[in-house]
């Protein structure tokens, strides 16, 4: 079976592991530091903040703005629940907006007309590996007087223009399992604002800057030296795995090209994508559908995903929530009736690529 996604260490991480072992300092210490330093430099910022997890990562973005109840944050509806529970968390309300099919992400156009006296947050995400449109966003949050939270979960690396996703505003990023740099668990928070950093980091450790001087309500969201010893060696060879999932992607592309009913992800110009996931949609005209086409790939030994089924406030828990308002967003539910994500990861053997193309072909009649 092909997986969707594959997770293995180098006998590098392993030494670090070790390391962290032998020293003694398994919480929150000097791995801990040099962890935030190389990731601040992947990304291109001043700080990067490391946090327990991608969640606490927007929990902690969203703690320090200060947000009062009937502020809102908007986002899109086409993202992990996360980021609309981090919403919900910080006591404001989350509105939606609408997705461009594009770039899986915030229709910049949308965005503009749902912003009203109550939003504070612009809250993009940037999905799959490529950048939202940053170009349109950026200028209408700062017309606006929104502030930025990058929801860059799955974005370690990703650009536009030039720019590093995460470096706009505050950017929040997950080490979870399956991403393409992952601790296990982790987050992390990179800001070029010196004021927030320092918030971050008090909040993070109970509100102590020093032991037992509180500053602030706090909360444990601090990451371990454990946890950073997973992803110090992979920021040094992050650059080759995702040339190696580019070469993926640009190889299911070729494959793929001419399979009628089939829209494939691309690389938008000025913005550069990682390649999380390699995430295709079927349309109207396709002859299977979603779930057909993934029944059918299992049958060949080629593993799928769907990310995601609904849009986020399309479960009870959410639909009738007092601080969710739903807007009519067509275009991210009609994508999450249609996607599906194709193993793009760095460990794939050219046979697989060639599996995966010829599996998909068959199941869809081409």
């Amino acid at each position: 079976m092909i997986a969707i996604s594959s997770i293995s260490f180098g006998e590098d991480v392993e030494r670090e592991v070790l390391d962290t072992l032998r020293s003694g300092v398994v919480a929150q210490g000097p791995k801990v530091a040099r962890f935030e330093e190389g990731f601040a430099d992947l990304v291109g910022t001043r700080h990067a903040v490391a946090v327990n997890n991608g969640t606490t990562a927007l929990i902690a973005a969203l703690r320090v703005q200060d947000l009062e109840p009937g502020d809102e944050v908007l986002t899109t509806p086409f993202t992990f629940v996360a980021t609309l529970n981090a919403i919900l968390e910080s006591g404001a309300t989350a509105r939606f907006a609408d997705i461009t099919e594009a770039d899986f992400a915030l229709d910049p156009d949308i965005a503009s007309q749902c912003v009203n006296e109550r939003t504070k947050v612009l809250l993009p995400v940037h999905l799959y590996g490529q950048a939202a449109d940053m170009g349109t966003l950026m200028p209408l949050a700062e017309s606006r007087g929104l502030t930025v939270i990058e929801d860059a979960a799955q974005a370690h690396g990703a650009t536009f223009e030039g720019r590093g996703a995460g470096s706009f505003g505050l950017g929040c990023f997950s080490f979870y399992a399956t991403k393409n740099l992952t601790t296990a668990e982790g987050g992390m928070i990179t800001t070029d604002d010196d004021a927030v950093a320092d918030r971050l980091r008090v909040l993070r450790n109970q509100g102590m800057r020093r032991r037992y001087e509180y500053e602030m309500v706090g909360q444990n969201f601090r990451m371990t030296d454990l946890q950073a010893s997973l992803g110090l060696p992979q920021l040094g060879s992050y650059r080759e795995q995702v040339e190696a999932r580019r070469r993926n992607a640009e190889a299911l592309r070729t494959g793929l090209k001419d399979v009628d009913g089939l829209r494939l992800p691309s690389e938008i110009a000025g913005r550069g994508h990682v390649w999380h996931q390699f995430t295709v949609t079927l349309g109207d005209d396709a002859p299977i559908d979603r779930d057909t086409l993934a029944q059918r790939l299992l049958e060949r030994e080629v593993g799928s995903g769907v990310y995601y089924p609904r849009t986020a406030y399309d479960y009870d828990c959410y639909r009738e929530h007092p601080r969710v308002i739903v807007e009519d967003t067509p275009v991210a539910t009609s994508v999450a009736r249609r996607c599906l994500s194709l193993p793009v990861h760095a460990a794939l053997s050219t046979g697989e690529i060639d599996q995966i193309v010829a599996a998909v072909r068959e199941a869809m009649g081409a």
